[in-house]
């Protein structure tokens, strides 16, 4: 049995690669993805991906989950995981060209949707017009009548192809339409702005677990009835924490910096 791979870089993400048509592991991921989540098929690479996994840390616990599933279905998994990042105006800018591929992507499917509704309206034209003229009631009992409810009911069922058609289309368009403002939208001033606020509050949250932290609970009169102390973090784990505070600390960097650019051009309050 080939052996399975369950790699991760920054430039590409997490992948599981290795599989072939029904091997049985698609089986196993299914069962996987819908216990856990997060990961998917991705038809345009053909292999399973951890979602939303590019310039970011691994995700260990999904990626540890799929490999422990896999093994106990009988598969040889290895691991290749790097944790090093880039820049990320580098990332910024990959992400930026594949929301272009997919903008082209989605405006040939809209295309290719509106020539199969011109095709279906054609085909319901031709049905209507097969039809005998004048609005010409069906002959109950003549030899025209089974010929009439067939001519009827092949005009009807062009028609729904053709409606349905016109909607794939709709709806394809509008996607196509809707992806062209992606990169737009994220880089509005109100989204740098917010994207700073979780950004920060994540490093915030990171802190504390490097640091360790106590809870004190209060009850109504102001007593505290519980506290839970979190020890700071060791090992492997702390580890996991520095890298992902390293990237977010690059992120930061790089949003504040669009973000003054954004107040010195005039179009964001500072």
């Amino acid at each position: 049995m080939t052996a399975l791979t369950i790699s991760h870089t920054a430039e590409e993400g997490t992948l599981l690669t290795g599989t072939v048509r029904d091997d049985g592991t698609y089986e196993v991921m299914c069962a996987v993805r819908k216990a856990v989540g997060h990961w998917r098929w991705a038809r345009s690479l053909g292999c399973w991906i951890v979602v939303s996994s590019r310039d970011r840390q691994p995700k260990q616990y999904y990626i540890d989950y799929a490999a422990t599933k896999l093994r106990e279905a009988g598969y040889t998994v290895e691991l290749a995981i790097d944790r090093s990042v880039r820049a990320t105006e580098d990332a910024e800018t990959d992400r930026a060209l594949r929301q272009a591929d997919r903008v082209d992507a989605l405006q040939s499917k809209a295309s290719r949707k509106d020539a199969k509704a011109v095709a279906a309206e054609a085909a319901h034209q031709r049905a209507h017009d097969a039809l005998p003229p004048g609005g010409e009631p069906i002959k109950i009992g003549h030899h025209s009548e089974r010929r009439h409810r067939n001519a009827i009911d092949k005009s009807w069922k062009a028609w729904g192809r053709s409606v349905e058609a016109d909607r794939d289309a709709t709806r394809a368009h509008n996607r196509a339409e809707a992806a062209t403002h992606t990169t737009e939208q994220r880089y509005s001033p109100r989204t740098v702005a917010n994207r700073i606020e979780v950004l920060e509050a994540e490093q915030r949250a990171d802190q504390r677990a490097l640091d360790g932290h106590t809870r004190r609970f209060l009850d109504s009169d102001g007593n505290v009835y519980q506290t839970d102390t979190t020890r700071p973090a060791t090992g492997e784990y702390r580890a996991r924490v520095l890298d992902r505070m390293t990237q977010r600390e690059r992120d930061i960097t790089y949003w504040k910096q669009v973000r003054q650019s954004q107040i010195d051009e005039g179009l964001t309050p500072g």
